[in-house]
């Protein structure tokens, strides 16, 4: 017999189906059993009666919460059922796999342990309905980001996450044994993004692994995550990637909203708004006046640059000023951007370049790239790079490449914003970090 979701037993009323999910409770009562059923589309009750089959019952009394089964049965209409207003008259089980007991994790405690122990248990954790969701919403999220480029003639592309030499500065970066030789894991698919630039690609984006020596131990950071990434050619400044890069955020937020917006408010709380374009724009140099007039102090070793207390300081005098969840914070600084980020004519010391900040969170850095090879090399050599390590880079732009720029974005970290969570490993299938390797 074809298997039946759960979220769709409405539609079978009076007929026999065959459902697979876990139990996830069990009432025993003197004549009668419950099972509580779950598959990935809800709950139902299937009903027995222990006089109909002694075996049955007696299977039945035996299993453990989570059990795995499949269950034939009539679909019939009964309104005083909580779940749906039906239940599954059942005619026979089968037991797929039996959970042990106790369980050491109950994905519905009315208490959950500390991020850190569930994680150990995370595929039990991923049984509660509010994890299940986040991955619903990224499934949406990520189908919304490719209907968009692809409304706009984008090309999707996967460059290679083992590199011949360091990208960029070379700092947080992986080395790995590679045959007789070492490689290293890409941090970033910037210079492949602009390699599509110089072979006339013109527009291209990514979704893809992303990995990052970093020691930090804070609620956003992670050393392997889903990078968001975008390339497009014949710009005339970043401005063009900003207004590309907000509209297409409004266009993710709407079709989440659309597909879950109820089940975003029921299980994290958040109504979720979509955001108006254009998104604010402050200025680096207006935000540190910003920061002055708010009375916050940036730490010494953070000069030319924004720590996370100045982010959420500047957000919310964005929220009380533009009444907005976003904002682009502009024209950085050389000091504190990339070689290949390009600078003003009559600014030099000043980068084409922006952050995008979300709910007092940056989740996307972006920029004009700098695409004219004498400048590039000159601007490799002044931030201390060996032309020699990175010459295959350079060489993309020694036979025509038209300007262009784009951004770089963590999946994660939008999300932990768009659900409004409170660390970073709640939104990531399978966390990676300084300590944890496992599971």
């Amino acid at each position: 017999m074809q298997r039946t979701f759960i979220g769709e037993l409405r539609s079978h009323i009076g007929e026999k189906v065959q459902i697979h999910g876990f139990l996830q409770t069990l009432r025993d009562q003197k004549k009668m059993q419950f099972l509580i059923i779950r598959d990935q589309t809800g709950l139902v009750q299937v009903a027995f009666w222990k006089a109909n089959d002694a075996a049955l019952a007696e299977q039945i009394s035996t299993l453990g919460a989570e059990s795995v089964v499949t269950i034939t049965g009539a679909v019939v209409d009964n309104p005083v059922v909580k779940l749906g207003g039906l239940e599954v008259q059942l005619e026979s089980l089968r037991v797929d796999s039996t959970a042990d007991s106790p369980l050491p994790l109950d994905p519905f405690a009315e208490t959950i342990p500390s991020i850190d122990y569930r994680l150990d248990w995370r595929y039990l954790d991923m049984r509660r309905p509010q994890v299940a969701a986040i991955f619903q919403v990224q499934t949406t999220a990520e189908q919304a980001f490719r209907e968009y480029w692809l409304q706009h003639n984008f090309i999707e592309v996967h460059s290679p996450k083992l590199m011949g030499s360091p990208s960029e500065s070379g700092a947080e970066l992986f080395e790995v044994q590679y045959f007789e030789t070492k490689a290293y894991l890409a941090q970033s698919p910037q210079f492949y993004k602009q390699m599509a630039m110089a072979a006339g690609f013109e527009r291209i984006f990514e979704i893809g692994p992303v990995f990052r020596a970093d020691p930090s131990f804070t609620s956003r950071h992670m050393t392997e995550f889903t990078g968001i990434d975008m390339e497009i050619s014949y710009i005339e400044s970043h401005e063009d990637v900003m207004a590309f890069l907000e509209n297409m955020l409004a266009h993710v937020y709407r079709r989440v909203k659309e597909v879950h917006g109820e089940q975003i408010k029921e299980l994290f709380g958040v109504d979720l708004v979509v955001p108006t374009t254009p998104f604010p724009r402050i200025p680096m140099v207006r935000a540190l006046e910003i920061l002055k007039e708010e009375g916050y102090q940036l730490p010494a070793e953070k000069k030319g640059d924004i720590d996370p207390g100045g982010e959420r300081t500047l957000y919310n005098w964005v929220k009380k000023t533009y009444n907005h969840d976003f904002f682009y914070l502009t024209d950085w600084p050389i000091t504190v951007r990339p070689f290949y980020h390009m600078r003003y004519a009559d600014r030099p010391e000043v980068t084409k370049s922006f952050d995008l900040i979300a709910n007092g969170t940056e989740i996307v850095t972006g920029a004009q790239r700098e695409h004219r090879y004498d400048i590039l090399a000159k601007q490799a050599v002044e931030k201390g790079l060996s032309l020699e390590t990175i010459q295959f880079y350079l060489d993309f732009f020694r036979y025509g490449c038209p300007p262009h720029g784009g951004f770089g974005m963590g999946l994660s970290r939008l999300l932990m914003m768009m659900l409004n969570l409170p660390n970073i490993r709640e939104a990531v299938f399978l966390f990676r970090g300084p300590n944890r390797l496992n599971p």
